[in-house]
């Protein structure tokens, strides 16, 4: 049985608690390993060793921290296959989704911040010809960086990367649920060279070692990703102390279906963008709007696309839905199906788990994908964050409907809008409160552009200079030019 250690200072060490947590298997519903349960003690050991290690590490030339994160980014892309069975293992997802995408977009994070901060200048302003002034920008100490589940090393690396490209040192806690490949993370950096203290991961439960980063007095910077009911106990507790906080929550998607969309693409694309990682992804599109023409086509055609997603073992070739990450997650879905059910919803298909796994995966977590229709946006089922394999499909009869039925909801996170027209695209887009829109397309992303939520799914931004910008802390320096040269400069 192995045990995944806590990595302060450069070594992997036990934590100071001497306790563990099981690790289980979503596919098998065993244990396979055990996690550090980790607290105050692990979490004050680490702060230390990050602050001990800033001073060197900020004053690092920039082109040395960006050698040594494309050096981590190789190790990774070295051992690809290993760090996508560790995901798959980890999480339930198919190995074939951890290893073209999860995997892939990691090395892909440190790659981007890696050479962005090459690029990352500052701002100047000439004033009244009287004074120059000029903005600096400096790391801004320990980045305490909490990263969730469903996607472990993509989202880690999202934060770990411009965190340490920016100079900051960090201290990170990965979910508990997911933790290997954070301390396999750990083990690349050591082996890249990145110096001891800069990265250090604590593992253990959120309400413990999470806690106690954010309300570290030595931890100024806070990143966290996940639920919003707990993003809200993060706000609340790192207020007082004046932390930066970014924030990215919760989210209940729209995917607004217009009648002259290509249903083709329309139906192939909301497949995946309702059910990629078993629903468990932050972007995916729950509630699905039709326009009244084409709603009967669209239900029959997405349905019966639907039902051939096969769910079967994550490891198997040709397996589209793997397990959902835990049986208490499992049993929280479900009951949105009975409460859809009870509430008249028609359920089209899945809600139920499959019957014919195979023996490794009798005890797994498992779901076939619901399509549900009937519910009206009163419905929990139309308003409360799933975060499984479950989408409800409405009709509409027009744009100022499906505006205020997609805006209904107290999330913002992103929204897909399909359509053939240019201009109700661009009147859609502004309109609709979300802070990501894509249109006639789901899932494109550009490392460069802010990526963040409106309302209770998030504050602040991530990606691009929004990261850099983020870890680092603004200061305005003023310099007047002597009298008798601004008088020599006046027209």
């Amino acid at each position: 049985m192995k045990d995944i250690l806590n990595h302060v200072g450069g070594e992997f060490v036990a934590p100071l608690t001497g306790r563990y947590l099981d690790n289980v298997e979503p596919a098998t519903g065993k244990r396979f390993s055990r996690v550090a349960a980790s607290g105050e003690e692990d979490v004050e050991q680490a702060v230390r060793s990050a602050a001990g290690a800033f001073g060197a590490w900020s004053a690092t030339p920039a082109r040395e921290r960006s050698r040594l994160l494309i050096a981590v980014a190789d190790r990774i892309e070295q051992e690809l296959e290993a760090f996508s069975l560790a995901e798959s293992v980890d999480t339930g997802k198919p190995l074939e989704l951890a290893r073209s995408l999860d995997i892939p977009r990691a090395v892909s994070n440190l790659r981007f911040f890696a050479t962005a901060i090459l690029h990352f200048g500052s701002e100047s302003h000439t004033t009244d010809y009287d004074a120059l002034n000029y903005t600096l920008r400096r790391p801004r100490g320990v980045a305490g960086l909490i990263s969730p589940w469903n996607l472990p090393l993509y989202l880690l690396t999202w934060k770990v990367a411009p965190a340490l490209a920016a100079g900051n040192t960090v201290v990170a806690k990965p979910s508990e649920l997911t933790p290997t490949t954070a301390s396999m993370l750990a083990e690349a950096c050591r082996d890249a060279g990145l110096p001891s203290g800069v990265l250090n991961v604590v593992h253990g439960l959120g309400a413990e070692a999470g806690a106690a980063i954010v309300r570290h007095p030595d931890v100024p910077t806070i990143s966290f990703t996940g639920g919003t009911a707990t993003g809200a106990g993060i706000a609340a507790a790192a207020g007082p102390l004046f932390k930066k906080v970014a924030l990215e929550l919760g989210g209940k998607n729209p995917n607004i279906v217009f009648a002259d969309a290509d249903m083709d693409a329309v139906v192939s694309t909301s497949v995946r963008s309702s059910f990629a990682n078993q629903g468990q992804v932050c972007l995916c599109g729950s509630r699905i709007f039709v326009e009244q023409p084409v709603f009967d086509e669209f239900v029959e055609r997405f349905v019966a696309a639907t039902r051939k997603l096969r769910v079967s073992d994550p490891l198997e070739s040709g397996t589209d839905q793997g397990a959902l990450v835990s049986r208490a997650h499992l049993e929280k879905v479900r009951s949105y199906v009975r409460k859809a059910r009870e509430e008249g919803g028609t359920i089209h298909c899945g809600g139920e788990p499959p019957t014919n796994l195979p023996d490794r995966c009798k005890n797994g977590f498992f779901l076939e994908p619901a399509v549900i229709t009937g519910l009206g946006m009163d419905s929990c089922v139309n308003r409360e964050e799933i975060f499984g394999p479950v989408v409800t499909v409405l009709p509409f009869r027009d744009e100022r409907e499906v505006v205020r039925q997609a805006n209904c909801t107290p999330y913002g996170l992103a929204a897909s809008i399909w359509t053939e027209n240019l201009s109700r695209a661009h009147r859609m887009a502004e309109q609709i409160a979300a802070g990501v829109v894509w249109i006639n397309c789901w899932m494109l992303r550009d490392l460069r552009v802010p990526f963040g939520g409106m309302k209770h799914s998030g504050v602040g931004r991530e990606g691009g200079m929004e990261a850099l910008r983020f870890f680092t802390e603004p200061k305005n320096v003023c310099i007047r030019y002597p009298e008798d040269v601004s008088e020599g400069i006046r027209p």
